[in-house]
């Protein structure tokens, strides 16, 4: 009888075993799915809007800036260089009416013979030094701004120049490459989007977040700048630039090649567009071999993982056969 009940317990411990493991296993898929659908499924390119981020019909100046470099860059230009081109330009005009009025030959019968005058020439020395400085300075500081070394945690992107189109580098999420060409018109259009400068497959980024962009010509200097970021840094073949792009907010932002590069360089366009870092994780895993993190650490996260739950097995394993022994010996 004992032997029997020794039975019937350790068949009931196997099937609450069981139970327990399919019921962990299907919790764990459970939990899984979301991840899985977030991880293949959901991106849709972002909505250009009008204005932002592109060219204006009849506007005149710079587009709308909306990085930090770019503002220091328009604030430069409109009320440090603006101002002073405008005074000079306004005191030059008035000094050549001047002259013209005053010593016309009507008012002066007889020219004047003087050719030397110390203080207007120790005025027209000094006066266009002290502009430079007043010039200087800014130019200094805002051109050591835009060539900051990015910080060690930035996202990298290589950005190579092809003729006649661009390539995106991902190192940071598993090296893919976005091959971006520009779109037929109607295309563009039909996309609500900007004839000549959509393309089909855009450089996807992080807004509000240091970004190393790092560019390299494949076949000849080529030149990668977006207006609304005051961005442009040049690719060069057999040579690596790099500087810091940093976007305010998402968006959709348009450039093109500034660099002579062949027959077709007004058809390799840039877009650029920036998404809040939970969406630009999502649209990195929706990439054929794109990861979130160095990859090293992945893998050390992964074995790590693995090994923790090899442990956790072999000790419920372990855990079992005493189980039953105990249960065993209790029933005879």
């Amino acid at each position: 009888m004992g032997i029997r009940r020794a039975a019937e317990y350790m068949t009931g411990a196997a099937i609450a075993l069981s139970v327990t493991a399919g019921t962990a296993l299907a919790a764990a898929a459970t939990e899984a799915a979301p991840a899985v659908e977030a991880a293949t499924g959901g991106y849709v390119p972002m909505k250009p809007t009008p204005g932002i981020g592109m060219p204006t019909e009849g506007a005149i100046g710079f587009q709308q800036q909306f990085s930090e470099v770019g503002h220091d860059g328009q604030f430069m230009h409109n009320w440090v260089l603006m101002p002073i081109i405008t005074l000079i330009t306004v005191l030059v005009l008035g000094l050549l009416l001047f002259v013209m009025i005053r010593y016309r030959a009507g008012a002066n019968p007889n020219p004047s013979r003087t050719s030397h005058n110390t203080l207007i020439e120790v005025i027209w020395t000094l006066v266009p030094v002290l502009v430079l400085v007043v010039i200087a300075v800014p130019s200094m500081k805002l051109l050591a701004k835009q060539y900051e070394t990015a910080p060690k945690e930035a996202l990298t992107v290589k950005v190579t120049g092809y003729q006649w189109y661009w390539g995106y580098t991902y190192p940071d999420n598993g090296g893919f490459e976005v091959i971006s060409n520009m779109l037929p018109d109607d295309e563009a259009i039909a996309n609500g989007e900007p004839a000549q400068l959509a393309v089909d497959k855009r450089m996807v980024v992080p807004a509000g977040e240091k970004i190393r962009i790092q560019t390299i010509g494949a076949d000849v200097i080529h030149s990668f700048a977006i207006p609304s970021l005051w961005y442009k840094l040049d690719a060069v073949p057999g040579r690596i630039n790099e500087k810091v792009l940093e976007i305010e907010k998402p968006g959709v932002y348009y450039g093109q090649c500034m660099e002579l590069c062949g027959v077709r360089h007004g058809y390799m366009p840039i877009a650029i567009e920036a998404l809040p870092r939970d969406k630009f994780e999502q649209w990195v895993l929706e990439q054929p071999g794109g990861s979130i993190g160095d990859p090293e650490e992945n893998a050390d996260e992964t074995a790590a993982a693995d090994a923790e739950a090899e442990d956790a097995a072999e000790a419920t394993d372990a855990a079992e056969p005493a189980e039953t022994g105990e249960a065993a010996a209790t029933a005879a």
